[in-house]
Order: C-alpha cells, then structure tokens, then sequence
C-alpha cells in the first residue's frame, strides 16, 4: 500500500535531560533506553531488550520496559527481511504491548505504539495485509490522538498512515501532510515528562512531512 520512511533509526540526538534527582529505576531505564535508540544492528537491540527484560521482572508494576521492549521487536523487524521472520518480531512485540496495556490501559503511548506494530505488519506485505491490518492501524492511531491530541508519535504515525492510504488510492493527502506537520512542531517543542518518557519519532516525522511538498514545520 505504501511505503514506511525508516531512516537508520534513531540516530537522532541522545536525548539529554535537566532532571536532577532520578530514581534506581529510572537510572536503569535510561542507560536501556538509550541503547535502544543507539543500536544499529539486531544484537544491539537484543541486548537493550534484554536489559528492559530485567527490569520488568523487578519492576512488575510497572509499563515501561514493556513499551521498550515492544518498541525493540518493532526496529528488530525492520532488520530481516524474511516474512516469518518480520512477523515473529511483531508478535512478540505485540504480546509486550498487551502486558503494558494490562498494568497502564489509559496510556496512549501504548495504543500509538500498536498503532505502529500494524503498520510494520502492512508494510511487510502490502498487497495481501493491506485490508486487514491497515484498518487495525488506523483504529489504534486514531484512538491514540483521540487520547491524547499532542502527543507528537501518535501524529506522525496516523499521518503517515493516512499519507500512505491517500496515495494508493489517487485521494487528497493534504489531511495527512496537515497531521504530519503538527507532529513535527509538536516534536520540536515536546518536553519529556520524565527522564523515561518515549521521544523517538522526530527524524522519521520530518522526513515524512517533507514528502508533502512543503518545508517540514510549515
């Protein structure tokens, strides 16, 4: 149906914060998160996934080495390139999500993050997923801005997927581009709520809104 913009992920700026006092926990997350969005090959990424796996057994209550771990499977996806081999990567990607979804069911990075996850599994197969999965995509996406109108991955990835959507069948993409150029205000002015609070999306919006026609941010 179309086709995802995946630039070699995030080597977008390690993500500095001004918080003074951090928890035992949230030391441990940041040094994982920061692997994460620093790894550039599937074992890097199998390492920080690794890492949020710790943690989660300790931190049982708590959602977000699930979402990391999650957001991992999904880049690891990205990786292979075998159909089965996508999809094994997704769904473990999916049941992290689940359990997230289970401790923290008001949490709209959760829903934009399996908004993503459905769109990984279209983009894998275009011509055979397209139906099934992009309706589930823009389901969880809509429900995740709906959530929550600023949060600037949850824009991107509807937008992203309304432009793809929009394309394939000759529509007006103009919606889209409007959501995609949102995102990528909101992202230049997001400020993190915590120092474990996802902030990955801001390159892939940027090149996504540029396909618009139009300077991103404009």
């Amino acid at each position: 149906m179309h086709k995802l913009i995946l630039i070699p992920l995030f080597a977008l700026a390690v993500l500095q914060w001004s918080f003074t006092e951090v928890s035992k926990y949230e030391k441990a997350m940041k040094s994982s998160i920061e692997k994460v969005y620093m790894a550039k090959n599937i074992e890097e990424y199998q390492n920080a996934i690794n890492s949020f796996e710790r943690i989660a057994q300790k931190e049982t209550d708590k959602w977000e080495p699930l979402y990391y771990s999650a957001f991992g499977y999904v880049m690891i996806s990205t990786r292979v390139e075998e159909l089965g081999e996508k999809d094994k990567y997704l769904d473990l990607a999916k049941e992290k999500i689940s359990e997230a979804s289970a401790l923290a069911p008001g949490e709209d990075e959760i829903v934009a993050l399996e908004g993503f996850v459905h769109m990984m599994r279209v983009a894998a197969d275009p011509a055979t997923r397209g139906q099934q999965y992009s309706g589930l995509a823009m389901q969880a996406l809509n429900k995740a801005v709906a959530m929550d109108g600023e949060n600037p991955r949850a824009l991107y990835l509807l937008g992203q997927m309304e432009f793809g959507t929009a394309q394939f069948f000759g529509s007006d993409t103009a919606m889209a581009c409007e959501k995609l150029q949102k995102a990528v205000s909101l992202f230049q002015t997001q400020q993190p709520e915590s120092v474990i609070a996802p902030m990955w999306g801001a390159r892939q919006a940027e090149a996504a809104a540029q396909r618009c026609g139009a300077p991103a941010g404009e």
